[in-house]
């Protein structure tokens, strides 16, 4: 595939999958604490294996809850966390999630004042002990850890250009080139969140892979 039509397919993907998820959960996300609390929380709940789609939905039915700080997360009731999730049909994992949920919270409030970004200055900006030290808050695991850094870096300029196996295997898949660097020279800076968001949602879409290598 030569420049110009890679640059084409990179283009046509952000225009038709770019969505982040965090905006998908109604997360105006900034570099202030309580929407990247939310979307500690989204990674939390895109952590189960369990539909992209469901865990979006859960998520906005506890922050409609008033749950979108560590505060009233970690005050709130278990059983109304749980009635929030089932609420998205949030199946299976209401119960085990809605206590990840409180125990995360205590514990950002405890080690970082409920500020992440205070975790960020733990890191010293290091991607790489970011998602070591997101892998303490209950529930998340590698691919959460990925997930929170690969839409933080929207706001957090040093994550950029994060594309974790997911991303970069859809990018392989339909003729991008894979390493990060590569991928981020065929969109905007400011665009990469949403070009890698975007990426995952083309490879979760059915037969997306297959009309883009034939355009």
């Amino acid at each position: 595939m030569d420049s110009d039509s890679t640059k084409a397919m990179a283009r046509r993907i952000l225009r038709e999958y770019g969505e982040t998820y965090v905006h998908e959960a109604g997360i105006r996300l900034r570099d202030t604490p309580a929407p990247l609390y939310r979307l500690l929380v989204l990674c939390v709940l895109l952590s189960a294996p369990i539909r992209a789609t469901t865990a979006v939905a859960a998520a906005r039915e506890l922050f409609a809850d008033g749950l979108g700080t560590p505060r009233r997360m970690a005050d709130s009731q278990w059983q109304d966390r749980v009635d929030a999730l089932g609420r998205a049909h949030y199946r299976r994992y209401d119960e085990s999630t809605a206590t990840a949920l409180g125990e995360g919270a205590q514990l950002l409030l405890d080690r970082w004042n409920g500020d992440l970004r205070a975790l960020r200055d733990e890191a010293g900006g290091n991607p790489a002990r970011m998602r070591e030290l997101l892998r303490d808050v209950p529930r998340i695991g590698p691919a959460g850890a990925d997930i929170f850094c690969r839409e933080a870096q929207a706001v957090w300029p040093e994550l950029r250009p994060f594309a974790d196996a997911r991303v970069r295997d859809a990018a392989s898949g339909v003729g991008l080139p894979r390493a990060p660097g590569k991928l981020a020279e065929l969109v905007p800076r400011r665009e990469f969140a949403r070009f890698a968001d975007g990426l995952v949602r083309m490879s979760l879409t059915r037969g997306a892979a297959d009309r883009l290598r034939a355009a």
